[in-house]
């Protein structure tokens, strides 16, 4: 039986030679041998960008920055995929750390300028929800009965895939989106769910059969660390913390839907409400608007949220040293060490600090 070092060797003669689809096959072969081995991964990545295959571009390439944090060309073609899929906040992100991991290497520096350069262009198109937290009784109104209609949205489709074959369907509340895979019998040990900025990507391995794929491109943004997975006796429950609260028309991106909603949206905050008063004047919206922005910044949090705005505000007003500091420290430590010194931290990899009292245990999948 050839070992994976072999079969390693053939999928890269196979992305010489051109013959990507059969690289990514060996790929996986060989990751089913070893898979441990990042290096498997980010190369899997790599012929899967040649396919287009996005989704499972970037599902890799995070795949091996879990096994190998300071591996490059990992955040290399996980900023690649996320830019093609218009993902340009988690691709700027993969792209600062392997920066500083490959300072040398002009592609980060050309692939940056260009990720900045979608986000400059970027403009948001949703009517702010500080603004609409404040409407009138009568608009908040209509804003519950609108909830109450998306809590009722439910939508079941089948996934048409190599065996095991599941279906799946999805419901939606307004600050979440709950997706059921109807797998059942599964072990948590058995399935890997990974969350992007607009991605997910779930692997269901069963033994003796071939392994499940689900990776969409959601229609809307999410927020990855408020995500989660329970895995049941019947189904696999998948919430989606929604970055936006918005009615999602389908859970996967469509272009065609995308536009229509945009236009909708365009339209509505193009006409500011006017509500019948007795008072002959109207409202500035524009500046009650401001007004609530200013409330926000001026409130004072306690506890955990506190320290949370404390971190934002550090972060939003930080250089791009500090920044790439905070975010390879966080990182590299699993999120126990957070430092905003970039001449401490850059040269070298930042180790996992327990708090007093406690001691560290790295957890085995």
């Amino acid at each position: 039986m050839a070992s994976s070092l072999e079969i390693a060797k053939k999928a890269k003669e196979a992305f010489v030679d051109d013959s990507f689809k059969l690289a990514v096959d060996l790929f996986s072969e060989a990751i089913d041998l070893s898979p441990n081995d990042a290096n498997l991964f980010a190369d899997r990545a790599q012929a899967h960008l040649k396919l287009n295959n996005l989704t499972e571009a970037a599902a890799d390439a995070s795949k091996a920055i879990e096994i190998d944090p300071s591996m490059a060309k990992a955040y290399l073609r996980k900023g690649t995929a996320c830019m093609k899929l218009g993902e340009y906040l988690t691709a700027k992100e993969a792209l600062e750390i392997g920066t500083s991991l490959a300072q040398n290497d002009s592609r980060f520096t050309k692939l940056l300028k260009e990720c900045d350069q979608h986000l400059a262009d970027f403009q948001p198109s949703t009517v702010p929800a500080s603004v609409a937290s404040k409407l009138s009784d009568t608009t908040a109104g209509i804003l519950e009965e609108s909830k109450k209609g998306c809590c009722m949205s439910q939508q079941i489709s089948t996934i048409t895939s190599v065996s095991p074959k599941y279906s799946h369907g999805y419901y939606q509340k307004p600050e979440e989106v709950v997706v059921t895979i109807y797998a059942k019998g599964i072990r948590a040990n058995n399935i890997v769910v990974d969350f992007g900025e607009q991605i997910l990507s779930v692997k269901i391995g069963v033994h003796d059969e071939d392994a499940y794929y689900f990776q969409p491109r959601l229609f809307g943004k999410i927020i990855p660390d408020k995500c989660r997975y329970e895995v049941l006796s019947t189904k696999v429950e998948i919430r989606l913390a929604k970055a936006e609260i918005i009615n999602w028309p389908s859970l996967e991106y469509s272009k065609e839907i995308a536009v229509t909603q945009k236009v909708n949206v365009l339209s509505v905050e193009s006409q500011r409400p006017a509500y019948p008063s007795s008072m002959p004047r109207k409202r500035d919206w524009d500046k009650l608007e401001a007004q609530v922005k200013q409330e926000e910044k001026e409130e004072k949090l306690d506890g955990d949220a506190g320290v949370n705005r404390m971190f934002q505000d550090i972060y939003l007003n930080a250089d791009e040293d500090m920044r790439r500091a905070m975010s390879k420290s966080f990182m590299e430590s699993n999120g126990t060490v957070l430092s905003t010194d970039w001449t401490d931290v850059g040269s070298k990899k930042v180790e996992a600090t327990a708090p007093d009292g406690m001691e560290l245990k790295k957890w085995e999948y």
